[in-house]
């Protein structure tokens, strides 16, 4: 497999991404959505997620497309920026048809960045109104890094952020990934700066530092964070026409990149999930071969999405922790 054309989710036809921040409020929300509605499913492994209409993504419930995802920082405020979204969506004819009226299917899912040092002290939720904004910024190509619903992001080390990352296999399906990192775990692997997710790096993306020198076996972490306040969420997207069942099964196999990327991942505080996206445009040849090989791809991507989020990541004043740019991104490729 190699990178898609800008090595972004949206490398995947049909899907644009929108993201809409809050400089004083220090949190921001992204959008992703299509030129019609897609096959979506969602797989949760950490112990304090926070979501909006995930259980429509059950296979056996009747909605089995969606027409947008949102993942948004504010915590439980932060669920509000779908209703933006939908407003958004109602107001271009968009949603499930039900009678005379539409309903804009759109689950989300958000992180915890209430203690970032932003102002919080609102009296009407902003969040609508960013779910809004980030629908109408919708476009190909967006900015990762300290944006959208990675705006406020922090890990249990570095300053978080969001990233998105892709692939374009040999069988000509593409897959890629878009995630917000604000972990209670690590992204990178101490002094050094490097990234566990080295190995699967392309193309020196972040930083082409290669794989860890150093790993102390028993050692032994500390909860850097309360409960509730740390997340990675995720969503991971492919052209391949799949069903609920086949797009969940690929969620679940793409948290297996999420547990590469951060140490350690899906603990009892993080709320760590992975919505997958199936916009439908090629059949699979081999129904066996195809959902294997997309598996192992959204793995590979996410893993490269989340240590892009923190590589991009850029300092902002009041920040309270330090950017992986402030404190490696002086060092140079080995061999240069």
């Amino acid at each position: 497999m190699k990178a898609g054309a800008r090595n972004l989710i949206t490398d995947v036809p049909g899907l644009r991404v929108g993201n809409a921040q809050d400089e004083g409020l220090r949190s921001g929300v992204s959008v992703l959505t299509g030129k019609r509605p897609f096959t979506a499913a969602v797989q949760v492994m950490g112990g304090a997620p926070g979501t909006r209409e995930s259980d429509l993504l059950a296979p056996d419930k009747l909605v089995q497309e969606v027409d947008a995802l949102v993942l948004s920082g504010g915590s439980a405020f932060g669920l509000a920026s779908c209703d933006g979204v939908m407003a958004g969506l109602r107001d271009q004819g968009r949603g499930f048809a039900v009678g005379a009226q539409r309903v804009p299917i759109v689950p989300g899912a958000i992180v915890f960045d209430l203690l970032n040092g932003g102002a919080k002290d609102w009296r009407d939720n902003p969040y609508p109104k960013l779910g809004r904004t980030a629908l109408e910024a919708a476009a190909e190509d967006f900015e990762i890094g300290t944006s959208g619903a990675g705006f406020g992001a922090m890990t249990g080390t570095l300053k978080g952020g969001l990233g998105s990352a892709s692939a374009v296999l040999e069988s000509g399906f593409t897959v890629g990934a878009l995630v917000v990192v604000n972990a209670l775990g690590a992204a990178t692997t101490g002094t050094e700066g490097q990234f566990w997710a080295a190995p699967w790096e392309m193309e020196d993306e972040f930083g082409g530092l290669g794989s860890a020198q150093s790993y102390a076996p028993g050692f032994e972490p500390e909860p850097m964070k309360q409960q509730g306040e740390a997340t990675t969420i995720a969503i991971v997207a492919t052209d391949a026409a799949l069903t609920q069942a086949q797009a969940q099964r690929m969620a679940v196999a793409a948290h297996d990149g999420m547990a590469r990327a951060i140490v350690p991942s899906h603990t009892l505080l993080d709320g760590d999930l992975v919505f997958a996206a199936a916009t439908g445009e090629k059949p699979l040849a081999d129904p066996i071969r195809d959902p294997f090989q997309l598996g192992h791809a959204a793995a590979c991507v996410l893993a490269r999405a989340i240590a892009r989020a923190i590589y991009e990541a850029q300092p902002r004043p009041g920040d309270l922790q330090p950017c992986w740019q402030s404190l490696y991104g002086t060092q140079s490729p080995p061999g240069n």
